[in-house]
């Protein structure tokens, strides 16, 4: 009699390689193939239970997981007294540590040293990890992984976003002898750390940029806004607008080097100024607009765009659309108004939605690169946060009035601004080169990484 029977409709799965009861986890084909033998993480981890009762009296550090497995992070520092849930988990250097609910988007790491002693509630699963059989820089690496995220994501139903410790622990990683982790963990971060000290530098040449502007504009470089005591004196002409906050505010915008001026003082140094339009959305017509993700730090970002209905793409007066020379501010959103793009070439004759204002400057009087770098720098953003958190008002929109409102040095010599720009396009230049040698660098090291333990 043969026993081999091909079901169409029933699938079969033998009872003690059943970990999780559900049809989508137990269906599911994810499957790690590795040069080494596969465990299953409960036979390398052991889950830490224990918990203390919180003293209103002491302070203790609290931390968090990042989500894309980008590690664990201090959360703050606070008395037990602000700490509404008494009853807290302690966490040990290189313990595992999984965020219940955000597992599945990678809210998981291993402790580092500077969070020996944090607290986590329950709502976190700790896991002590077995030394004699399991590097935790190993751990650290392979859970970095595709191979590792994919059992994750497909844990449990769909719509159900929660994870169990014992789904954790049914987890398999590949492993390699101790000696063999060791080695695998120095050759990767041999490569990680010389990426590192490469975005150390590049991180140096950024706050270069912005020393090199602030002295040459004889700008104040602290990193916060001047907060005087006392009586203080303001020009009248330099009062643009009235209200305390925003007094005090401007006066920390002035430079002992040029005159400070606003399009709202100095209208000659713009041409126009564009709201972009409400879109009528049409899939696949092949005309499109730019939003506020489209728009990053002096970047357009194209992949963000949406499709517009071509009929009305056509009938919008060109006038508005994007030229050289033109500067894209977001005028609106948490975490997106204020940031300001120079148009090249390469994004000539485009449209942006209501979000996003043009800036047409008049070149023969600034310096539209020098705007851009100037606006994106703590001394532009200071002032849209004024405009954002304006007592009067709590404004969250920038608009074409406030951003009139903005003020810039100006100096008179366009030679002088352009030298200005050379110098900085120069720094920009390393900057973008020293980026494309970090993340070679790192694609290789995750590349060997791959070759090394998974099969294809």
């Amino acid at each position: 009699m043969n026993l081999e029977v091909d079901y169409q409709y029933l699938k079969f799965s033998q009872l003690e390689n059943t970990t999780f009861w559900d049809y989508y986890t137990l269906s599911n084909t994810n499957v790690i193939a590795s040069l080494y033998p596969l465990v299953k993480l409960r036979d390398v981890l052991v889950q830490r239970k224990t918990s203390i009762i919180i003293d209103d009296n002491k302070l203790y550090k609290r931390c968090r997981v990042q989500i894309r497995a980008r590690g664990v992070a201090l959360r703050d520092e606070v008395f037990g007294s602000e700490i509404k849930i008494k009853k807290q988990q302690v966490c040990k250097t290189d313990d595992f540590l999984v965020a219940e609910i955000d597992a599945k988007v990678g809210g998981y790491g291993i402790i580092p040293e500077n969070l020996e002693g944090a607290i986590v509630s329950s709502h976190y699963f700790l896991f002590e990890i077995d030394r004699a059989k399991l590097s935790p820089e190993y751990l650290g690496i392979i859970i970095k992984q595709e191979q590792f995220s994919r059992q994750i994501k497909s844990t449990g139903s769909t719509n159900y976003a929660a994870i169990r410790p014992y789904h954790v622990l049914g987890y398999e990683i590949p492993l390699p002898p101790l000696t063999e982790q060791v080695k695998i963990v120095s050759d990767y971060y041999k490569a990680i750390n010389q990426s590192k000290q490469i975005n150390e530098r590049i991180t140096q040449l950024e706050i270069g940029i912005k020393e090199y502007i602030f002295k040459e504009l004889g700008l104040n470089n602290s990193s916060g806004r001047l907060r005087k005591k006392g009586l203080q004196v303001v020009l009248f002409n330099s009062i643009s607008e009235w209200g305390l906050d925003k007094i005090i505010s401007s006066s920390n915008n002035h430079s002992k080097h040029f005159n400070v001026v606003s399009i709202s003082n100095r209208p000659d140094i713009a041409v126009n100024i564009f709201r972009g339009k409400s879109p009528r959305y049409s899939s696949k017509t092949g005309a499109f607009i730019l939003n506020q993700k489209c728009n990053r730090w002096n970047e357009i970002d194209l992949q963000f765009s949406k499709t517009v209905d071509k009929t009305w793409f056509d009938s919008i007066d060109k006038e508005i659309l994007t030229r050289v020379g033109d500067v894209l501010i977001n005028s609106t959103g948490e975490g997106t108004i204020g940031r300001a793009s120079y148009i090249t070439e390469n994004h000539q004759g485009l449209l942006y939605d209501s979000h996003i204002l043009l800036l047409r400057l008049n070149v023969s009087v600034i310096d539209p690169e020098l705007f851009v770098e100037l606006f994106n720098s703590s001394y532009g953003q200071n002032q849209v946060n004024d405009i954002k958190s304006a007592q009067a008002t709590k404004q969250t929109e920038l608009g074409i009035s406030n951003l009139k409102k903005v003020f810039i040095p100006l100096p008179e010599s366009l030679e002088f601004q352009k030298t200005m720009v050379t110098h900085i396009k120069n720094i920009r230049t390393q900057i973008f080169q020293l980026k494309s040698k970090s993340d070679t660098i790192e694609m290789i090291a995750k590349s060997e990484f791959q070759k090394i333990l998974f099969a294809k």
